[in-house]
């Protein structure tokens, strides 16, 4: 049986800041959906927010566009939770955790009362440690309840690898796990570009080995220099929200590295992190193990350790 019924194909996004108005933004310009309703404690911003997007009606496919309440979200295929505080310079996303736990913790049960079957998607960071508490505050499957991980990170690293190779980031395959934090970790040994690692691919055209600790770097701290110089992050988050928004809809069956529960995948249990897994109109299936390295797997795992480590916080 779906979760995502192909005919209820309306999207509420909670919270109306900057990353929740992107996401807005990439939907409705995204021909994807039919309902878009947009949920704030700024009731103000959010009607702003749907005035704007809404006079674009002339330029994209028909979709309704409106500021709403929780209970406007109950009927909706997809919840996409974005409300909180953003990253300020100098912060990581776990010093976020207090503060956007306790906005998740009083939101959820006003969302959902009255029942609600479609698939909460957590934005908020820390993300993997509020896309755990979402799953423990709702009792839902944990299909329909899973964050935007390291789908963002994913793209990053291919996006460097394509600079250095000259190749499409479409056509490298490679993908970060764990954290969607400073802990996240690059799968190198699982980086292909046309069926070859990328020392082979490297030789064969020519060109320089890539280097990993330059790259791993850039990838890893991409969100602080970002903010560094603008202040927020938010155009790319909001498509990768709108990748995994499409292979819902569409029931794509995509390989995309969300956030969701970990139950003895490498050795890891208790907590959500990011891991490549089939996402459909079911929602996201379990992940796929792959084969790491000896050092990934403990790269992996120390990630999950951080996780648990911030959950235990906000005493669950």
């Amino acid at each position: 049986m779906k979760i995502y019924s192909k005919s209820n194909r309306k999207i509420a996004v909670v919270g109306a800041g900057y990353v929740g108005s992107s996401v807005a933004y990439a939907l409705a310009i995204s021909g994807l959906v039919s309902e878009l309703v947009l949920v704030d404690a700024d009731t103000a911003k959010a009607a702003g927010e749907a005035m704007d997007l809404a006079h674009a009606a002339a330029f994209i496919k028909p979709v309704s566009i409106y500021a709403g309440t929780f209970e406007d979200c109950r009927d909706a295929g997809i919840v996409i939770f974005c409300a909180g505080s953003s990253q300020k310079p100098g912060e990581t996303r776990l010093d976020l955790l207090q503060r956007n736990y306790a906005i998740l913790r009083e939101s959820l049960p006003e969302l959902l009362r009255g029942g609600g079957n479609g698939i909460l998607l957590i934005v908020s960071n820390p993300v993997d440690v509020l896309t755990y508490a979402a799953l423990k505050i709702t009792g839902l499957p944990a299909e329909r309840v899973f964050g935007s991980g390291t789908v963002l990170d994913s793209s990053r690293f291919r996006h460097n690898l394509s600079c250095h190779c000259g190749v499409a980031p479409r056509n490298i395959h490679a993908y970060v796990v764990g954290e969607h934090g400073d802990s996240e970790v690059l799968l190198w040994s699982l980086a292909y570009i046309a069926g070859t690692g990328l020392d082979c691919f490297c030789e064969l055209a020519g060109i320089p080995p890539v280097d990993r600790v330059e790259i791993d770097s850039m990838v890893r701290n991409a969100g602080y220099e970002i903010i560094s110089r603008k202040g927020a992050t938010y155009y790319a988050v909001s498509l990768a929200v709108k990748r995994i928004c499409e292979s819902i809809i569409r029931d794509e069956y995509s390989i995309l590295t969300v956030s969701g529960l970990i139950d003895g995948a490498y050795g890891v249990s208790g907590c959500c992190l990011g891991l490549p897994a089939v996402v459909n109109s079911r929602g996201r299936g379990n992940p796929l193990k792959l084969p790491l390295t000896d050092k990934e797997e403990e790269a992996l795992r120390n990630s999950a350790d951080i996780i648990k480590a911030a959950i235990k916080q906000i005493n669950l």
